[in-house]
């Protein structure tokens, strides 16, 4: 589930770079009948794709003789090239995700105001509403569900070890040093698509820092020269002896591996990346715990749980036609109850529903574990890539979170080029 998303393909549209347009809508143009939907779907790998294909079948099953025609494109390929999909020939209905992420296009003019279909939604919080509304108030997103960032481990190898779950920094560095001394690498560590690390980034600077400050430097009003930016890349600097090396050459699915082989002991990851690659019978040993205390003032008040869900493209040719846009509606209404949720999950366990109505009585411990660590969150981040501007994300962070970890020693050069780019990107508007 990479999220190089924002990253490249955004960028595209603040002209930071060029990529060739590699989507293709698999609609036909204005007309039709509103019998056939055309869905951009980007979950290419098998565990999602399933899913969604089992919840699409359950669509057509009640709808009346509607189709849903389904696009899928490779993962980062639908990432990397979304700007020029939008304002290309879109399909009617994409797949894509909440916050910021959604607020951009929004503001583009790409997608198609929603708000007449949230007039009649059930089960959603005021909370999922607010990150699936623009900056113009109106809804644009149907979310569907929501995967939290934790430390996962394998509960058979801390059980042979004897290892504890730490509750602070401190604890958490003891245990990677026993690690080491077991002959382990402590934490699986990962960064060749761009964003895993940012996770890592996440956590440390709202334990140290808080949630407000975190909103605030993805926001662009505070300085990335702040002495407090500085402390979380010294704190990550403590770490980094501890977390596989070669890092900017390995992937998620690499990183996640070596979890489920035991040849790493933690990982900082979202709920669904080791899950996808622990074989099924192993499943119920992949544990979590929350990223450890840095400062008692912020304790483990933030928890990171990016949000994805479903939208119409505004240029959808065939959503010129208005029982086109019936249909779409009428999918999204669908998709946005909790019966549609609790067929996705049942093929997919890696993923948690945003939907209150949902049947969690079916859920892994490892599910209902982590509702536990959302619902207990005085905060909810969506990740610094969904929650900063796509450019500067793609063209500032990626290189610049990467550079640390091939040369943690130069922060001040770090943030001092990170600011200087950051004032260029958010004075372009």
């Amino acid at each position: 589930m990479s999220r190089r998303s924002v990253l490249r393909g955004a960028a595209v549209g603040a002209g930071a770079i060029t990529l060739p347009s590699l989507l293709t809508a698999c609609g036909s143009g204005p007309g039709g009948d509103g019998k056939t939907i055309h869905m951009g779907s980007n979950s290419s790998d098998p565990i999602p794709k399933k899913a969604f294909a089992e919840a699409f079948k359950a669509y057509e099953a009640q709808s009346g003789g509607r189709k849903i025609a389904v696009n899928t494109v490779d993962h980062n390929t639908f990432q990397e090239n979304i700007n020029k999909y939008l304002q290309g020939n879109p399909d009617d209905v994409f797949m894509w995700f909440a916050g910021y992420r959604m607020q951009f296009f929004a503001k583009k003019g790409l997608l198609y105001d929603i708000s007449d279909n949230w007039q009649h939604y059930e089960g959603f919080s005021d909370a999922l509403k607010a990150q699936s509304t623009g900056e113009d108030g109106k809804q644009y997103l149907t979310p569907y569900y929501y995967y939290p960032w934790a430390v996962f481990h394998r509960k058979s190898l801390f059980a042979d070890r004897g290892y504890q779950s730490p509750k602070t920094l401190d604890e958490y560095v003891a245990l990677a040093k026993q690690m080491k001394k077991d002959k382990l690498d402590p934490i699986a560590f990962c960064d060749k698509d761009g964003w895993p690390a940012m996770g890592t980034f996440d956590y440390i600077n709202m334990r140290t820092n808080g949630y407000e400050f975190h909103k605030s430097l993805m926001a662009g009003e505070a300085a990335w020269t702040d002495k407090r930016v500085k402390e979380v890349f010294d704190t990550w600097r403590r770490l980094l002896p501890y977390c596989q090396q070669g890092a900017n050459g390995r992937t998620w699915q690499e990183a996640a591996t070596s979890l489920q082989k035991k040849e790493a002991g933690m990982a900082v990851f979202g709920l669904p990346h080791p899950g996808a690659q622990f074989p099924k019978g192993e499943q119920e040993d992949i544990d979590f715990f929350p990223f450890p205390v840095i400062n008692p003032e912020h304790g483990q008040d933030a928890v990171e749980a990016p949000i994805d869900g479903f939208l119409l493209a505004k240029k959808s040719k065939n959503l010129k036609n208005k029982k086109n846009v019936e249909s779409a509606k009428d999918l999204l209404k669908w998709l946005a109850t909790g019966k549609a949720e609790d067929i996705y999950l049942k093929s997919d366990p890696n993923n948690i529903a945003v939907n209150d109505q949902a049947d969690i009585s079916q859920y892994s411990a490892l599910q209902k574990k982590a509702v536990e660590l959302v619902s207990g969150a005085k905060q909810i981040s969506q990740f610094l890539d969904r929650d900063t501007r796509p450019d500067f994300a793609s063209t500032v962070m990626i290189p610049a979170i990467q550079q640390f970890i091939s040369n943690p020693n130069d922060v001040d050069g770090l943030v001092n080029g990170i600011e200087r780019q950051k004032k260029t990107i958010f004075a372009s508007d």
